[in-house]
């Protein structure tokens, strides 16, 4: 709204000191991280303590984790706190007249949404499974739907967004179109089609990858500031002449604002992690995990970059996969013998190194581990991801 307001004071010929800071993404975006920190840590602490009077906490079941009874009662719902400290600034500071933040403020209110009647049915009405999954996967579908069929009639300057980048080849530019390369009548309808089923699988995808990976103090929101900024950087460097002609990729110029709400993205997570570091004083839910998970789908597609969504989030793709392994070896032994065997000692995988199961068909490390030190360990193997997934831009 500043920008606007500072932007309308302009062109009216009105020299308002300061006005020029706001026409430089720079300024805008340090800004919205800063006040993104500073609102999560104000809003947070009498978010946390309302939370605590209506008696909003965790319930939870014994499970055989370390430590796992101590944070019965910690208050839920905090994704809320994230989700404020990102709407306060970009709607101050960002340009919302541009199609990406347009799309991305959707994405976090949509998905923040959904979280938070999941969050609501478990706390409110006692029912521990929450939402229907369903329901939740037509809201995540509905959701790609619109982003979608919005972006596939958009392009940027003439870049169309069904174009992409695709990791570990040369000229590494890929057109979702041509996977449909024959001609017709009906090719576009075909294209649109299969490219909108892609975006609908990204975000369905990523945003249930984070809502499984939040199950320690600080692992969602760590490991999600870590990706979220490794994709400001990408947005930087995407939209920036020099860079992009340097490093060979597609230049989008019109990328700058998408920097600028990851941001509040990043500073929200960090003001969020003064209270939901171990030991935490508040959950985020699904309130948070299901928007974060959906956020950082939708910035890596505007961006042009969601191929490399399998290196970069590797840690949400592996506690994906060790739920998807654990169930279906369970399933299939169970049936053919009578009696099922795991493959880890628990899923997600992060819970794996906290539980003693002597059955489990993967047994080591052989020590239980404190949580502080998994969590810990995954932010550091998230680094590590990120800074492969920004050097494959020069790996072809």
């Amino acid at each position: 709204m500043l920008y606007h307001l500072f932007e309308y004071l302009n062109n009216a010929g009105i020299d308002f000191p300061g006005a020029g800071l706001m026409q430089y993404i720079s300024f805008r975006a340090i800004s919205c991280a800063v006040i993104a920190i500073l609102t999560s840590m104000l809003v947070g602490k009498k978010i946390i303590d309302r939370l605590q009077k209506k008696q909003i906490g965790e319930t939870i079941r014994d499970l055989g984790l370390e430590g796992q009874l101590q944070k019965k009662g910690t208050p839920t719902m905090g994704g809320i706190i994230i989700l404020i400290s990102i709407l306060v600034p970009i709607l101050l500071f960002g340009n919302l007249a541009n199609t990406n933040v347009q799309l991305l403020i959707l994405t976090t209110v949509w998905l923040g949404a959904l979280g938070f009647i999941d969050d609501y049915i478990k706390v409110f009405k006692h029912n521990k499974e929450g939402l229907n999954g369903k329901y939740k996967i037509v809201g995540q579908v509905l959701l790609g739907l619109i982003v979608g069929l919005t972006l596939y009639f958009t392009s940027e300057q003439g870049v169309s967004y069904s174009r992409t980048t695709i990791p570990f080849v040369k000229g590494n530019e890929f057109d979702y179109k041509w996977l449909i390369p024959f001609s017709g009548q009906f090719v576009r309808a075909l294209q649109g089609g299969l490219y909108v089923l892609v975006i609908i699988f990204i975000i369905t995808a990523c945003s249930n990858g984070t809502n499984l990976t939040d199950g320690m103090d600080g692992l969602a929101a760590g490991v999600s500031a870590i990706v979220g900024a490794t994709l400001g950087v990408l947005a930087y460097v995407s939209g920036h002449a020099g860079f992009a002609e340097y490093l060979n990729i597609m230049f989008l110029p019109n990328i700058g604002e998408v920097t600028v709400y990851v941001c509040c993205f990043v500073g929200a997570l960090l003001g969020f992690l003064w209270y939901n570091a171990f030991p935490a004083q508040v959950f985020m839910g699904d309130t948070g995990s299901l928007a974060l998970g959906g956020i950082i789908g939708v910035l890596a597609i505007v961006i042009r970059k969601e191929l490399l969504l399998p290196i970069l989030c590797g840690i949400f793709l592996v506690e994906s996969l060790s739920v998807i392994i654990q169930r279906f070896y369970f399933k299939y032994t169970k049936k053919k013998t009578g009696t099922g065997v795991r493959v880890f000692r628990m899923s997600p995988l992060h819970h794996h190194y906290q539980k003693e199961n002597p059955d489990a068909l993967i047994q080591t490390p052989h020590r239980i581990q404190p949580e502080n030190k998994i969590v810990v360990r995954f932010w550091i193997i998230s680094i590590i991801l990120a800074v492969i997934t920004i050097v494959t831009l020069k790996i072809r």
